[in-house]
């Protein structure tokens, strides 16, 4: 467990870039926590937006439950913005939360909780439900490192050990494109050999979704953002190789499977399947599981 001191348990940090009134959203979440922090420091990355900055500075002289402070930079990305407001605490565990997003009340209970109970994990987090296009409960796994290497298993809003922080040296600011979370959280896992990241099993964390999001336009790099990610961590995928391939075609067979099920409905309901589907029929990929899927869809569709 974390040593027992006068000085503050948790301390949150809060990324800002052009929010608007959506951060006033996130900011409530946290003063609503059952285990509050002791201050907030939102680090507002270069914001160009007016009405965002006039927001930041209301909330700057707002007399709140928990002192907020904001701090300006000029725009470097959300791993730098992150790191900047990380300097700037001085608690055990710091949150990390972006601006946009929002916690359920028992969040910092739940996760604080799982840090002092179990010392080999280096942060905690939650399953989310989204909001805004999507309404569904995600469920990250969290884990150890060989798990982190093949996806990432945990949300970007987490709690960390800042012991484990200081020790993998923060965010790369050099990723700019997305992914930062996931290629930290294998920064943080390589800290020690039996270090591992928790989940709370219960959807603590409100998370907007948004098609034009970083998020969701990171994945049409996800390739070359994982080219990166690996030469970043060579040494890991090396000694992990087996695992991680094993765990990439776990996830390719379980989303064949999922498609072939879905083509067999369409089949049994007398729906027309897709042009994309007729044309895998017609010439299935070989080697991957694809020739065997339509062979099981072409016995399905005569025996019916």
């Amino acid at each position: 467990m974390e040593p027992i001191s006068d000085a503050p348990t948790i301390d949150a940090v809060i990324t800002s870039y052009n929010q608007k009134n959506l951060i006033l959203e996130t900011v409530e979440s946290v003063f609503n926590q059952t285990v509050k922090p002791s201050n907030i420091y939102i680090i507002d990355d270069g914001s160009s937006d007016f009405e965002s900055l006039e927001v930041l500075h209301a909330l700057e002289q707002e007399q709140a439950i928990v002192p907020i402070h904001v701090i300006y930079q000029e725009n470097l990305g959300v791993s730098a913005a992150r790191n900047n407001g990380i300097r700037h605490t001085n608690a055990p565990f710091v949150l990390v939360l972006d601006g946009d997003d929002k916690l359920m009340p028992t969040f910092l209970e739940s996760t604080t909780l799982l840090l002092n109970e179990h010392p080999h994990l280096v942060a905690a987090s939650s399953w989310l439900k989204t909001f805004g296009v999507l309404d569904a409960i995600i469920k990250p796994a969290g884990g150890r490192l060989q798990s982190f290497l093949s996806h990432n298993c945990c949300p970007a809003t987490h709690l960390l050990r800042r012991k484990a922080y200081e020790q993998c040296l923060g965010y790369d600011e050099t990723m700019k494109s997305g992914y930062e979370d996931w290629e930290f959280f294998l920064r943080l896992l390589e800290t020690s050999s039996d270090a591992a990241i928790g989940i709370v099993n219960q959807p603590l964390i409100a998370y907007r979704t948004n098609p034009t999001s970083s998020n969701v336009k990171s994945m049409t790099n996800r390739l070359s953002l994982m080219e990166e990610i690996i030469n970043k961590h060579l040494t890991s995928y090396q000694n992990n190789i087996v695992k991680v391939l094993l765990d990439i075609e776990s996830t390719s067979d379980e989303r064949l499977a999922n498609w072939e099920d879905e083509i067999k409905h369409s089949c049994a309901t007398k729906n027309e399947i897709s042009t994309i589907s007729q044309k895998f029929m017609a010439c299935p990929s070989y080697g991957d599981g694809g020739m065997a899927a339509a062979v099981r869809i072409a016995s399905n569709l005569k025996s019916n």
